[in-house]
């Protein structure tokens, strides 16, 4: 794991730590419990199986800190945890996943997560996982941190090489409606159901989308858009 340091509240001497445990698997919620319950500066003050459960849980009983599963039923991570930031900002959310996919970094970060491992990382690293995102640090993967620096370095770089003054390419009102939805999270199929297209009419769009911006993926496509305000990510 790789740390830096953000400016954040420290909490006062003494207290534990309150951690709410949020994934679908009862066997890992229980090793993670486990993990933590050794820990005299941590508690493990609930567990939910699902996304709506733990916005639920958060917005009662107020954790410092939620591990939580980006892959559930009902309401996945990424919504749960944009859900938690709203109703409790205070609140440090570490993405647990089996999960290394660009476009579930780039969301859950964008959704206010401070924290990303991978659930082969070992269960002893947790608890310092769980501190450091509590003291104001934000805890990352060092592939996925590569990655995400890799994502960035490439859209500075693109935007250096292009002639200044160069008009932002025109999408038009459907590419832009998919754009949106690209940047909510949403895949092909879960598009084509919200806009009433076909999978492969989708494909054509965000195929024409990255031509026309001249990128590579779909996380460079809204990482773009953000930054020349074709489209505002709360």
């Amino acid at each position: 794991m790789t740390r830096s340091d953000e400016v954040a509240p420290v909490a006062g001497r003494g207290e534990p730590i309150r951690v709410l445990i949020v994934d679908d698997h009862a066997l890992i919620r229980r090793s993670l419990e486990l993990a933590l319950a050794a820990e005299a500066d941590i508690e493990v003050v609930g567990e939910a199986s699902d996304g709506r459960e733990a916005v639920e849980l958060a917005g009662r009983l107020l954790p410092d800190v939620v591990l939580m599963d980006v892959r559930m039923p009902k309401q996945d991570g990424i919504e749960a945890t944009r859900a938690i930031k709203e109703s409790v900002p205070s609140t440090r959310i570490i993405m647990l996943t089996v999960s290394d996919e660009e476009e579930d970094l780039f969301e859950a970060i964008k959704a206010g997560a401070t924290g990303y491992l991978l659930k082969d990382v070992q269960l002893d690293e947790v608890p310092d996982a769980v501190r450091g995102v509590h003291e104001g640090q934000s805890l990352i993967n060092p592939a996925m941190a590569a990655k995400l620096i890799s994502e960035f370095a490439n859209m500075s770089r693109k935007e250096a090489e292009r002639p200044p003054q160069l008009p932002v390419p025109k999408l038009t009102e459907r590419e832009m409606e998919v754009l949106r939805l690209v940047a909510k999270g949403m895949n092909n199929r879960e598009i084509a159901k919200e806009l009433f297209i076909s999978e492969n009419t989708v494909k054509n769009h965000v195929r024409n989308i990255l031509e026309k911006l001249q990128l590579h993926s779909r996380m460079e496509a809204v990482v773009y858009a953000v930054r020349e305000r074709l489209l505002e990510i709360t």
